[in-house]
């Protein structure tokens, strides 16, 4: 993987940064996680800029406390401490950076769509969105627009969808270079909120960049097909000026598969019970990363230096 040219990225980004880190807790951390860590931690502070803390908790049927209290254990063990969320607010109780705790929020921006009528109610499955529609964009099936004319409430416990017009988001990624996407041929009517009152991934993290004034979102590649939708998404809740996105290499194994905890790779709890220090996780993880070429101790104030031109 070619180096990252900090100098230049800084050119297309506001003076200092604000970037987040937002694992959701549903499961124990595991070295994928560390390698974003990396990129967003060395990536913050080699431009001078902050880190927020933001547990993304919106899937409600998979996160857990004990998930949770694991995770920012093991931050702090990594010596990554963040800037804005910091670990022990996120301890005490609820916080502006745990998404279940922002229920009310989400309904009022969900109301400024309601309010301008580009929203309307949807009570599909997965199956019968999976049967109608389709599925020929990189695997991703596209909402065939069911709901679309059906008038269903927008106020209730049920399924919310944005309308999506056809149109082309442009940006330019910090790694990947120029990019254009057509939210309305990739996903078509955006979910907001799910059949069981949920909001989704793509909603909450919309809102919650925006209310915590995120600028820099560093993330791994297999997210780069949400970033039309939520520019979109933000444009039409009031957001002037969009986010620059940087999507680094995912950690993958060596056949080329996704590093996850999933799939058996070891967690950040497996590499503490053998012994193993937290500078020598933080060195594997930016081996993996394409950061270094070969691993080797690596303090959480290292970081900035992995992203630094000599």
């Amino acid at each position: 993987m070619p180096p990252i040219d900090v100098p230049a990225l800084a050119e297309r980004l506001p003076d200092r940064p604000l970037t987040r880190f937002a694992p959701s807790p549903t499961g124990l951390l595991h070295l994928g996680h560390v390698v974003n860590a990396v990129y967003v931690w060395g990536l913050a502070r080699a431009l001078g800029g902050r880190v927020l803390l933001r547990l993304e908790d919106h899937d409600r049927t998979r996160c857990r406390r004990e998930f949770e209290l694991a995770q920012l254990e093991d931050l702090d063990w990594l010596g990554l401490q963040p800037d804005l969320g910091a670990t022990q607010e996120l301890r005490a109780g609820s916080s502006p950076y745990r998404q279940s705790d922002c229920d009310r929020v989400n309904r009022e921006f969900l109301g400024r769509l309601s309010a301008a009528g580009m929203v309307f109610g949807c009570d599909c499955s997965r199956r019968e969105i999976d049967a109608e529609g389709d599925a020929a964009f990189h695997q991703e099936t596209r909402y065939p627009g069911r709901c679309r004319g059906r008038g269903l409430p927008v106020d209730g416990g049920g399924g919310v969808r944005l309308r999506i017009d056809p149109g082309e988001e442009r940006f330019r990624d910090g790694r990947l270079g120029e990019q254009s996407q057509d939210p309305s041929r990739q996903c078509g009517d955006l979910l907001l909120r799910d059949r069981l009152g949920h909001w989704t991934y793509q909603f909450a993290v919309v809102v919650d960049d925006i209310r915590h004034g995120v600028d820099l979102v560093v993330r791994g590649e297999d997210l780069l097909e949400s970033t039309g939708r939520q520019l979109r998404l933000g444009r039409l809740l009031g957001r002037d000026r969009p986010p620059v996105f940087l999507h680094h290499p995912l950690a993958r194994r060596p056949d080329g598969a996704k590093l996850s905890k999933a799939g058996g790779d070891s967690g950040i709890r497996e590499l503490r019970s053998a012994g193993i220090a937290s500078a020598e996780v933080l060195g594997r993880a930016a081996c993996i990363a394409g950061l270094l070429e070969h691993p080797r101790p690596l303090a959480a104030a290292d970081l900035a230096g992995l992203f630094l031109r000599p």
